[in-house]
């Protein structure tokens, strides 16, 4: 007996590294605290002098030139925009979390990650929470619990709240974005029957989030990655989404009323736009000024607010209504351009900008050409369809939404997954595809 229970002991030990990152997502099941630093936040940390004191035992190099070039690169314009900050403290505070989001995080995932079951593991993490948090927000619109729209407080926004109304959105359509990416890939037949499963649960509350920008990010990355795994696997399984979306909608009415405006609203953006819009174009607007005033490095990390009405139009309306889900009725004040490309451009400059997004290019160019070499050679591309997928969805989301709340930490995560797929040697993932030990492939990296 003692034979036969010998190897769960060693299944565990060889997922110990990736089970810090799944605690991490777990995490973000709990309800929010408030916009501050979480539970989940808390455990990054952790995960980073985790990661450290793994390094140092094993005495290897934590990262190629390539990776420490790609993932470094933000840390240029972060120091630049953090000297020009309103205040010491501001700058210290907004390099930390940009440092934390789009450096240390995705370095730690890209360095604890082995194979491609530790991929899988912390892909499922973020179908768990979808799921979880998919629940919840169906749960909200059917009791009318959720946060405020349109007077009815229907707006499903799982356990973020209606301070954090994108969390659920971010987090229900990360975890949508994994499962269509193991479905369509070459996993065990029952594996790929749970996600696709899954994808398609997770389709009524992302629909109840009423959140057009998560609908648009998801709906290019998936048909991305469907084009990614070949025509016939497209047709298939678009064909299938389309009749779970007529199912789901047309049969059994999910919101038809509420949907129905709010899809319409989308191409109503320059004819008839709701306060919304408005509101988001009039802080474009400020963004574009403060960076026509200031263009090579901003008005400094954390120097939007302030510098914001200065350049803002008369459109511009005093916040939002946020009520519902637990909230009294407040205004929230509107301190973000509401785009992370132009939240760079406005706080640090082209020099910024340039920077960040070059780190993000070169995953996405680096990822994408990894994901077709390993459908040439007719292997499974699941876990390369999962990694290019979150990083799609982050950039087009980054069009319409920025970083801000609990839900920031899955963003982070999600760009390790990406780092792993584009920066981990060819050695490291060769031995993944052959189901090599951990102990084999897990100093692939240094090298």
């Amino acid at each position: 007996m003692s034979h036969a229970l010998a190897p769960l002991p060693r299944r565990a030990a060889a997922l110990a590294p990736v089970l810090p990152l799944v605690a991490v997502v777990a995490l973000l099941a709990l309800p929010s605290a408030g916009d501050g630093a979480g539970p989940a936040d808390a455990v990054c940390a952790l995960v980073l002098v985790y990661c450290v004191v793994r390094l140092l035992r094993e005495g290897r190099r934590p990262l190629s030139p390539t990776a420490a070039v790609v993932l470094g690169l933000p840390v240029v314009g972060l120091a630049l925009a953090a000297m020009g900050a309103p205040s010491t403290a501001a700058g210290l505070t907004g390099l930390g979390r940009y440092l934390q989001v789009f450096v240390l995080v995705p370095a730690a995932v890209l360095v604890l990650l082995r194979h491609r079951t530790d991929f899988r593991v912390l892909a499922w993490s973020f179908v768990g929470l979808a799921l979880w948090q998919g629940a919840v927000g169906v749960h909200q619109y059917v009791t009318r619990t959720g946060a405020s729209y349109q007077g009815e407080t229907v707006r499903a926004v799982g356990t973020f709240g209606a301070q954090d109304v994108m969390g659920m959105a971010a987090a229900v359509s990360l975890g949508l974005v994994c499962a269509v990416g193991i479905a369509l890939g070459r996993a065990p037949v029952r594996q790929r029957a749970a996600a696709a499963g899954c994808a398609l649960a997770l389709l009524p509350p992302l629909a109840l989030s009423f959140s057009r920008g998560a609908w648009i990010a998801t709906a290019l990355t998936c048909a991305v990655q469907l084009a990614l795994a070949g025509l016939r696997r497209a047709l298939g399984t678009a064909a299938a989404a389309v009749a779970a979306g007529v199912v789901l909608v047309g049969g059994f009415g999910v919101g038809t009323a509420q949907l129905q405006e709010r899809i319409d609203s989308i191409t109503q953006v320059t004819d008839a736009p709701d306060q919304s819009v408005t509101d988001r174009y009039a802080l474009w607007a400020s963004a574009a000024g403060m960076w026509r005033a200031h263009p090579l490095t901003g008005v400094g990390l954390k120097g939007f607010p302030e510098h914001r009405d200065g350049h803002a139009t008369l459109a511009l309306s005093s916040g939002s209504d946020i009520a519902g889900a637990g909230e009294a009725f407040h205004r929230q004040a509107l301190l973000s351009p509401h785009s992370m490309y132009l939240l760079v451009l406005s706080e640090q400059g082209l020099i910024g900008l340039l920077t960040l997004a070059g780190s993000w290019l070169a995953l996405l160019v680096c990822g994408l050409r990894r994901l077709l070499r390993v459908r040439r050679r007719g292997r499974g591309p699941d876990c390369g369809l999962v990694a290019c997928g979150l990083l799609i969805w982050s950039l087009t989301d980054f069009v319409y939404g920025d970083i801000g709340g609990p839900s920031t930490v899955l963003t982070a995560v999600g760009l390790g997954l990406a780092a792993w797929w584009a920066l981990a040697d060819d050695g490291r993932t060769e031995a993944a595809r052959g189901g090599g030990a951990p102990g084999c492939v897990g100093e692939a990296v240094a090298r």
